[in-house]
């Protein structure tokens, strides 16, 4: 994606099963849980950089002994900067004692993080400043361990005001209007709620004292209960993670599965991360073994180590982030790799469409890295497309062809180059507007050499959102290497509406294909529609969610896909450049073939998923009409 997009969060949970010292005896360390946390965590850095944390709980130890630790960062490199601060502690505990280094229980009483439950969280915030306060995992603490809770999640929720007030409205005073206090508060206030409920059952029938209470209440804790309870009027995308102090965790994804969340289990170890590929990596398992928590299924695991799998919200229509498969998650999934590849192969029709089948003088490459994948699909489409003309050329020769012409034939392959390479981020100390364009504009290097001023040049891109990098760098460079005509290719369609499930795309005005249709309306002289369409969004406001319609699509209805990618193309060719420029976009429904289990394509569409997302998007339009450059939840 070569517009920065901001995005999602990783979460990353380790419930050892065994002893600690199983895996001093096995592993060589007691910080086993420790080393896998921190390669789960790492290898999901692509999830968010804005911050990292990790928290522990710890099992059978005194009462005076710190049972929960936590460490958060928001450091420029957040993962590396918990486990700096981790080790740290525990090479200082080392030194101090160095008899009491292979002492695994001296350890468990005395050193922080090491633990028998861990979650961890990479962070993009989609919702209030980047400060430390901020930054996953969040605490709840309590002095009885039943209630202490420790929170994080990738997740954003769409009616965080109704959320905040419901906490109003049962008596409590939360200190932020964030999601994550209110989801955190809700889910304390049930936990509380059903301790209240189980002592007192306990007390009356039993004639059992508080002290002896504690542990029948952490056994017989309804964790199901309280999810279903917490989650009922939550309405937005999540992976919710937890733990309690006393040793229960659970993992909640939401009705329409528009959060991703795995798992895999044997009889050492209980994981969960926000990407298969990466369990399989940390633990060198088969695919078939990491599997999928169900949208609306929370996995829950229990101090004994039994897991449970129960449906705890009301199922909406499947609708996983078809994002997560285009750009977001790592390329390595072996499902993912598949579906990048046919992004690319199956937008090649229009590419040859644009360049008037003329594979001989066409190049055909991709910025930037992270569209390579989807590369490889378009590079494949265009040699069975040579390979069928290779084939009618022999055939039609009757076999009166040379071998020399045969082999020429046979040698002609696509033009495949490698054009641009990222050179160098942007530094933010660049302050004035004229100097920073400069330096976006040097962000790519360029391969000189390799086209011809007859050539074609085909560059596939992730997706195209603001279109900002593209007018003021990559086509300028691109066009200092003097082809004919250059053709931008996004593997994904025109996003036109914002996402309020956790992705940074959300105010109106910031997309490309929202700005042309703009331009279309004037050119058809239908620029009234912006008024009446803000009109139908302000008079909805009073309606509750469910009763909302997405007012916003009236403003791309009048015109075709085409149209608007041929606008978008004027609109990125600046006055000096001299090539032809040109703009494709996948189709929806290419979208749909290339990855039928993720459906997911509001910001494409705009069918929300949940009713809160009509609201948002109505919100959005309304504060771009009004000029409120804010985002609309």
């Amino acid at each position: 994606m070569s517009d920065a997009i901001k995005h999602e969060c990783g979460i990353a949970m380790v419930r050892l099963l065994k002893p600690l010292q199983y895996y001093k005896d096995k592993y060589g360390s007691a910080f086993y849980g420790l080393n896998k946390m921190y390669l789960l965590m790492e290898k999901q850095h692509n999830r968010g950089q804005d911050g990292a944390g990790l928290a522990s709980v710890k099992f059978d130890v005194d009462p005076g002994t710190r049972y929960i630790s936590r460490v958060r960062s928001n450091q420029s490199q957040p993962i590396q900067d918990i486990f700096s601060q981790i080790n740290g502690r525990l090479n200082g505990l080392n030194e101090e004692f160095p008899d009491k280094i292979d002492d695994v229980q001296w350890q468990l009483n005395n050193a922080p993080y090491i633990g028998n439950l861990f979650l961890g969280h990479v962070r993009y915030g989609t919702f209030g400043k980047n400060s430390i306060e901020s930054v996953h995992p969040f605490l709840r603490q309590s002095n009885w361990r039943h209630k202490s809770l420790i929170v994080a999640g990738n997740f954003n929720m769409t009616n965080s005001k109704r959320l905040f007030n419901d906490l109003v409205e049962i008596g409590q005073h939360p200190k932020e209007l964030t999601d994550t206090v209110t989801v955190m508060e809700k889910i304390g206030h049930f936990i509380d709620d059903e301790v209240a409920k189980s002592y007192q059952k306990l007390k009356k029938s039993e004639g059992v004292s508080k002290k002896d209470a504690s542990p029948l209440i952490e056994e017989r804790i309804n964790i199901k209960k309280i999810l279903k309870r917490s989650a009922k009027n939550w309405d937005g995308g999540y992976a919710m993670a937890g733990m309690l102090g006393h040793g229960d965790a659970f993992v909640l994804r939401d009705p329409a599965g528009i959060r991703p969340a795995f798992y895999y289990k044997d009889d050492e170890v209980i994981v969960v991360a926000s990407e298969r590929p990466v369990i399989q990596t940390v633990f060198n398992v088969d695919i078939d073994e990491v599997k999928e928590i169900e949208p609306g299924h929370a996995l829950i695991i229990k101090r004994n180590g039994k897991i449970t799998l129960p449906q705890v919200t009301e199922l909406l229509p499947k609708k996983a982030c078809s994002f997560e498969r285009i750009y977001f998650s790592r390329g390595s999934d072996a499902d993912i790799y598949t579906e990048r590849k046919n992004l690319g192969k199956f937008v090649f029709p229009q590419i040859l469409e644009k360049i008037d089948n003329d594979i001989s003088n066409t190049v055909f490459s991709f910025i930037p890295n992270t569209a390579e994948t989807s590369f490889y699909g378009m590079r494949e489409a265009a040699e069975d497309f040579l390979n069928l003309q290779k084939t009618n050329k022999i055939l039609t020769g009757k076999g009166k062809l040379s071998s020399e012409k045969v082999t020429e034939i046979l040698s002609e392959r696509p033009r495949v180059e490698k054009l641009a390479i990222k050179d160098a981020k942007l530094r933010t100390f660049i302050a004035d507007d004229n100097s920073r364009d400069d330096l976006v504009a040097h962000l790519y290097d360029v391969t000189y050499g390799i086209v011809k001023p007859t050539d074609n040049l085909v560059i596939i891109d992730d997706s195209i959102v603001r279109g900002t990098t593209l007018k003021k760098s990559i086509i300028k460079i691109l066009d200092r290497l003097k082809p004919k005509k250059i053709v931008i290719v996004s593997s994904a369609p025109q996003i036109r509406y914002p996402d309020c499930y956790g992705i940074d795309m959300a105010r109106m005005g910031d997309f490309i294909a929202f700005r042309a249709a703009l331009e279309l309306l004037k050119d058809a002289d239908q620029y009234h529609l912006v008024e009446e369409v803000y009109k139908k969004c302000k008079s909805q406001q009073h309606l509750e969610d469910s009763e909302i319609t997405n007012s916003v699509q009236e403003i791309y209805a009048p015109f075709t896909d085409e149209q608007i990618s041929d606008k978008i193309a004027e609109m990125l060719k600046t006055k000096d450049i001299k090539a032809e420029v040109e703009i494709i976009y996948q189709s929806v429904d290419n979208l749909h073939k290339a990855c039928p289990d993720h459906l997911g394509d509001w910001y494409f569409t705009g069918d929300y998923p949940t009713p809160g997302g009509n609201r948002v998007v109505n919100d959005s339009y309304i504060n771009f009409f009004e000029g409120n450059n804010k985002r609309a939840y």
